[in-house]
C-alpha cells in the first residue's frame, strides 16, 4: 500500500496516537522514508486548514528591492502560462485554501495560469476564504542535506521552476540554530547576495541544550518544517501548509496554528486575543490617532499563542520591512514581508511567562526607569507661557493632587524649533524647571526629530550644524530630503549614523544647559511628515511603487512619512523606516545619560522590538471616550508581552471633551498603568483634575493617593521586569495561564501576580461583574476576603471606587504616600499581608537612590524579603545599601487572621495598641517604628 494511502485522510488527534509515520524523531533529524511519509501526510493535513481573503491591491509584477538586498532594478511582469496541472488536489475545503492572489481578484484563466486552484463560492471572495488558492502540489523549494555547524544545522534550498513571482531568488540557505531549550531560531537568506538585516542584541546564549523542548522535522520537497512540543507531540508550527516564497520584495511564509488564542502583532486597537475571522493586520509605524482596522505607531511581529491547556509558545519575525499577517480560522497564519529575509524565533515556554522571558533574551531586557517617573505626570497641548505652567502646578498641589512631572509640549519652542524655546512666551523657562526642581518636581519636554530647514543659513544652529556634519536622511539625489512637519520645511535625523548620534548629543547637551529638563519625549517618530514622501515628491521606482501593498493607511507605503528610496546610514528607508523610533529612542537614552549622569527617562511614540531597552511608550493620541478606555486596558497589556513595561494611555483621552465620569474613571484606571499621564489637546475642555466637582476631585485624589501610596510595589515590579523579564501590568491569563476562564479576560489585569485591578469601563455603571480565579481574594480596600472557585462576582463600584484584590499569600510593601515621590521616599512603610488557607504569604521589596544608574549590576541596592507563617512576619534583609537609612516600618495589616490575637508582639516587645475586626478576619498593628534596613519580627498569638 503506498505511504499516502496508508496514512489515511485527516490529522491525528491532538496529544493522541500518532499516525503511522508520524512517530517522534531527533530534533533536525529524519530518514528518507520518514520524509516521504511526512511530505504526503503535510499534503493531506494541508486539506483540514482554511486560507486568507484574496486582497484587492496590485501584485500585477513583484519588483526588485533598491539598496542592500537588490537584484537588479528590471521591471518584470508575471508569467501568464506555468503549464501546471491545476486539477491534482484541488479539492480542498474553504477553510483549507491558503490565497494564490493577494494583489488582485483573478478569473479562472489567471488562477490557473499561475499554477494554482480556482474555485468560485457563494460568499464575496473579498470577504472570506480565496477563490484562488495553492494546491498542495505547488511547485517549491527542494532542500538539500543538513550538515552540522557550531550552533545548528544548514542546508541549501533550491527551486527547478520558478513561482509566479518575478525575480524569484531560487536558492536559499536555511540555518537552523537551537538558541536554548526553548527557543528555536530559523533564518532563510539568499546566499548570493546581501540582502537587509535587523540589528539586535546578541541573544542571550547557554551551551548549546542538549534536550529542547522541541523537535524538528522537514520536508525536502516541497520544502517545510514542523516543530512540535517534545512533551505531547503537538505540532506548534507546520510550514507545509502553503508554499514558501521568497522574491525581492515579497516574502511569504504560513503555518497551522494549535488554537485560536493568539495575541500580539501590535500595534493595533485591539482585544487582547486577535479575530481570527479571515482578517489581517500590517505592520508599518504610521502617524494614526488610534482606530480599528489601522496600522498604529509601532510595529511587533511577535505573536504569543496559548495552546489552550496551560502551555504556550511564540513566533518572532525579525524584520523591519513593511509586513502583514494574514488570519484564518482553520486557525493558521501567513506572514508576508516586503524586503530583508525570513528570521523567525520560536519560543517553547512551555507557559505564557516563559515565553515573554525567552522573547526578551533575544530583544534585549527592558531598562529600569527613575522612581520619580512612576509618579502622576500632567501636560497639554496649550499650556502657552511659563506663567500658565506653573498655575497648573500650583493648582494640583493647593488642590492636593500628587504631581511628580510637569510636561510642556510644543508650546515652549521658539515658532516650533526644537532645542529653542520662545523668548517672550517663556524667556524664563530656565527658572521655571529650577523652580519645579526645588519643590521636588520633575520636568520633561517634547524633543520632535523633524529639524527645520526653512531659515536663512546660520539661523539656526542645529541644521546648519547637521548639514554640515551629514546627518540628515538624503533623498534620491544625495540631498538632505526635506518633508514637513511642525516648523514647516524640516530635515530628518538619520539615527544609524554614528555621526548623528554625536550631533543629536551635542544639542541634547546644550540644550540641557540652559534649560535642565528631567527626560525627553520623542514624538512624531515614525518618522511623520504632512506631505507624501517630500515637499519635492519622490522618485517612480520599485522602492515607491511596490508590486504589492499591504493595507496600510493612506495606501501607499510613504503616506505621512518619507520617501522609501531616501537613503540612511544602513540603508534604504524602504528597510529602516520600522526602526525609526527605536533609533532615535537608542541615541536620546544615551545622550541624556550622558547629559545628566542618572537614569534616563524618554517617552517614545514610535515603536519596535527592544525599545523597552531605551523608553517607554504612551498609545498615542486616543480619544476621550468610553469606547478608548475601555480598549487602552488590553494596549497596555501587549506592549508588556512586547517588552515594553513603561506604558500608558493618556489619561482621560487626548482627542475631544472628556465628561467628568469619564474622566474620574480614567484617572482610577489609570492609577494603575505603569506610566500615568493625563495629557489633553488644545482645543479640548481642560480635564486636569482640579478643574471638576468636588466629589469627582475626591475620587480622583483617592485614586492618585492609593498609586502613591503603591509605588514601592510598583518599583519593585519594574525591577523584576529590568532583571528577570516579568511583566508589571499582566494579563490573567500570564498568571493562571490553566484556567480557561482567563484566557481572553482583557477587562481586568494583575499587577505582578498580586494585584487584580477590575476597573468600571461603562459609563453609568455603580457595579461591574469581575473575574475572580480559584482562591481567596482580599479586598486591599478594607480587607474583605471573596473566597472563589473561579467564578464572576458582581462587585460594588460607586464612583469614588475602584475595586482592587490582594491574593492570598502575597505581602506587597506600601508608603505613606505625599505630594511628590521626593517626599513620599522618606515616609514611613507599611506591609499588608494576604495569608493563605494555610496562613503563609511571602513578598519582597527592591530599593535604591530611585535615580542612579546600574545600580542593580553595581550592587548598590537593598532587596528585602517578607514571610509570614505560624503566626509571624519576619523581615530578612538579602542585601541593604544607604537609601533606606532612617526608614521605618511604621504599621502591619494582615488579612485572614481566624481569631482575634491575645497578644501583639513586635521585636519582642508587647504591642498595646492593635485592633481586629471580626467581620473582615483583619488585624491591624499601627504605631511600629522597625528600621527597614534591619531584621524584624511582628508576631501575633491566637
Amino acid at each position: 500500500m503506498p505511504v499516502c494511502e496508508r496514512w489515511g485522510r485527516g490529522p491525528p488527534e491532538e496529544g493522541g496516537p500518532r499516525a503511522p509515520g508520524r512517530s517522534a524523531v531527533s530534533p533536525l533529524r529524519l530518514g528518507a522514508a520518514g520524509l516521504a511519509v511526512l511530505a504526503c501526510a503535510a499534503l493531506l493535513y494541508q486539506g483540514s486548514l482554511q486560507g486568507h481573503t484574496p486582497a484587492t491591491r496590485g501584485l500585477a509584477t513583484l519588483l526588485p528591492a533598491q539598496g542592500p538586498g537588490s537584484r537588479g532594478a528590471t521591471r518584470t511582469s508575471l508569467p501568464r502560462d506555468r503549464g501546471v496541472d491545476t486539477s491534482l488536489q484541488c479539492g480542498a475545503p474553504p477553510d483549507g485554501r491558503f490565497d494564490c492572489a493577494p494583489d488582485r481578484a483573478l478569473g479562472r484563466r489567471e488562477c490557473e495560469a499561475r499554477g494554482c486552484c480556482y474555485a468560485p463560492l457563494a460568499q464575496s471572495r473579498s470577504a472570506g476564504p480565496p477563490w484562488c488558492f495553492f494546491p498542495p502540489s505547488y511547485p517549491g523549494y527542494k532542500m538539500g542535506p543538513l550538515t552540522p555547524t557550531e550552533r545548528g544545522q544548514t542546508a541549501t534550498l533550491s527551486r527547478a521552476a520558478p513561482s509566479f513571482l518575478p525575480r524569484d531568488i531560487s536558492t536559499l540557505r536555511l540555518e537552523v540554530v537551537l538558541e536554548s531549550p526553548g527557543c528555536l531560531h530559523l533564518t532563510l537568506k539568499d546566499p548570493t547576495a546581501p540582502r537587509y538585516e535587523v540589528p539586535l542584541p546578541v541573544p542571550r546564549r547557554g551551551p548549546r541544550p542538549p534536550s529542547p523542548l522541541y523537535s524538528v522535522d522537514f520536508v525536502p520537497e516541497p520544502f517545510g518544517l514542523v516543530v512540535r512540543r517534545s512533551s505531547s507531540g503537538r505540532v506548534l508550527l507546520n510550514t507545509t501548509v502553503a508554499p514558501l516564497l521568497f522574491a525581492d520584495q515579497f516574502l511569504q511564509l504560513s503555518t497551522s496554528l494549535p488554537s485560536r488564542l493568539l495575541s500580539g502583532l501590535g500595534e493595533h486597537l485591539t482585544p487582547l486575543t486577535l479575530d481570527l475571522n479571515w482578517t489581517s493586520v500590517t505592520l508599518w509605524n504610521r502617524d494614526m490617532a488610534p482606530h480599528s482596522d489601522a496600522n498604529l505607531y509601532g510595529s511587533h511581529p511577535f505573536y504569543l499563542l496559548q495552546e489552550g491547556d496551560g502551555l504556550a509558545h511564540g513566533v518572532f519575525l525579525l524584520n523591519s520591512n513593511a509586513v502583514e499577517v494574514l488570519l484564518q480560522p482553520a486557525p493558521a497564519l501567513t506572514w508576508r514581508a516586503l524586503g530583508g529575509v525570513i528570521d523567525l524565533y520560536v519560543f517553547l515556554g512551555p507557559d505564557p511567562q516563559s515565553v515573554v522571558r525567552q522573547y526578551q533574551e533575544v530583544i534585549g531586557y527592558p531598562a529600569m526607569p527613575p522612581y520619580w517617573s512612576l509618579g502622576f505626570h500632567l501636560c497639554r497641548w496649550g499650556y502657552q507661557t511659563t506663567n500658565v505652567t506653573r498655575r497648573v502646578v500650583q493648582r494640583m498641589h493647593s488642590a492636593g493632587f500628587p504631581l511628580d512631572v510637569q510636561w510642556n509640549d510644543l508650546d515652549y519652542a521658539d515658532q516650533r524649533r526644537v532645542f529653542t524655546f520662545d523668548p517672550q512666551r517663556f524667556g524664563d523657562l530656565p527658572a521655571m524647571v529650577r523652580e519645579f526642581h526645588q519643590g521636588g518636581l520633575k520636568y520633561v519636554l517634547i524633543l520632535d526629530p523633524g529639524i527645520s530647514s526653512a531659515g536663512p543659513p546660520g539661523s539656526y544652529r542645529p541644521f546648519d550644524d547637521g548639514l554640515q556634519r551629514g546627518v540628515f536622511v538624503r533623498n534620491a539625489t544625495g540631498q538632505p530630503l526635506i518633508g514637513k512637519v511642525w516648523p514647516g520645511p524640516t530635515a530628518f535625523p538619520d539615527f544609524t549614523n554614528p555621526e548623528t548620534q554625536r550631533w543629536w548629543l551635542d544639542n541634547i547637551q546644550d540644550f540641557h544647559a540652559k534649560v535642565p529638563f528631567d527626560g525627553l519625549w520623542i514624538d512624531m517618530n515614525e518618522p511623520s511628515s504632512f506631505v507624501q514622501g517630500s515637499l519635492q515628491g519622490c522618485p517612480d521606482n520599485d522602492l515607491e511603487n511596490p508590486p504589492y501593498t499591504p493595507g496600510v493607511i493612506g495606501g501607499s507605503l510613504s503616506a505621512g512619512t518619507l520617501c522609501m528610496s531616501s537613503q540612511q546610514h544602513l540603508s534604504s528607508h524602504y528597510n529602516l523606516h520600522n526602526l525609526y523610533g527605536l533609533t532615535e529612542a537608542n541615541a536620546t537614552h544615551s545622550a541624556l545619560e550622558r547629559v545628566r549622569g542618572t537614569r534616563p527617562f524618554v517617552l517614545s511614540r514610535s515603536s519596535f522590538p527592544g525599545l523597552g531597552r531605551f523608553a517607554g511608550h504612551w498609545t498615542g493620541d486616543v480619544r476621550s471616550d468610553w469606547e478608548q478606555l475601555r480598549l487602552s486596558v488590553p494596549a497596555i497589556l501587549l506592549f508588556g508581552l512586547y517588552g515594553v513595561p513603561l506604558v500608558g494611555a493618556d489619561v482621560c483621552g487626548f482627542g475631544g471633551d472628556a465628561t467628568e465620569e469619564l474622566c474620574v474613571r480614567w484617572t482610577q484606571l489609570g492609577a494603575f498603568y505603569p506610566f500615568m499621564r493625563n495629557h489633553n489637546d488644545r482645543p479640548n475642555a481642560p480635564q486636569e483634575p482640579y478643574v471638576f466637582g468636588k466629589e469627582a476631585q475626591t475620587a480622583m485624589r483617592s485614586a492618585l493617593m492609593l498609586r502613591y501610596s503603591l509605588l514601592p510595589l510598583l518599583y519593585t515590579l519594574f525591577h523584576r521586569a529590568h532583571v528577570a523579564a516579568e511583566t508589571v501590568a499582566r494579563p490573567l491569563f500570564l498568571e493562571f495561564p490553566s484556567d480557561p476562564n482567563c484566557q481572553a479576560v482583557d477587562r481586568q489585569f494583575l499587577w505582578g501576580a498580586s494585584l487584580l485591578v477590575s476597573p468600571v469601563l461603562e459609563e453609568g455603571a455603580e457595579e461591574l461583574s469581575a473575574y475572580l480565579p480559584p482562591g481567596t481574594w482580599y479586598s486591599l480596600h478594607d480587607g474583605q476576603p471573596f473566597s472563589s472557585r473561579g467564578q464572576y462576582l458582581l462587585l460594588p463600584a460607586a464612583l469614588d471606587t475602584i475595586n482592587v484584590h490582594l491574593r492570598e499569600g502575597h505581602i506587597i510593601v506600601q508608603q505613606e504616600p505625599a505630594l511628590t515621590t521626593t517626599q513620599s521616599r522618606s515616609k514611613p512603610f507599611h506591609l499588608t499581608v494576604a495569608l493563605s488557607g494555610g496562613g503563609w504569604a511571602r513578598g519582597e521589596l527592591f530599593w535604591d537612590d530611585g535615580d542612579s544608574l546600574d545600580t542593580f549590576e553595581t550592587g548598590d541596592y537593598s532587596h528585602i524579603l517578607f514571610l509570614a507563617g505560624e503566626g509571624q512576619l519576619v523581615s530578612e534583609p538579602l542585601r541593604v545599601n544607604g537609601a533606606l537609612d532612617g526608614l521605618v516600618l511604621s504599621a502591619v495589616r494582615v488579612f485572614g487572621v481566624p481569631a482575634p490575637p491575645r497578644e501583639v508582639w513586635a521585636d519582642g516587645e508587647r504591642v498595646p495598641d492593635f485592633s481586629y475586626r471580626s467581620d473582615t478576619r483583619v488585624l491591624t498593628v499601627p504605631g511600629l517604628a522597625l528600621p527597614m534596613s534591619q531584621v524584624f519580627t511582628v508576631q501575633w498569638t491566637l
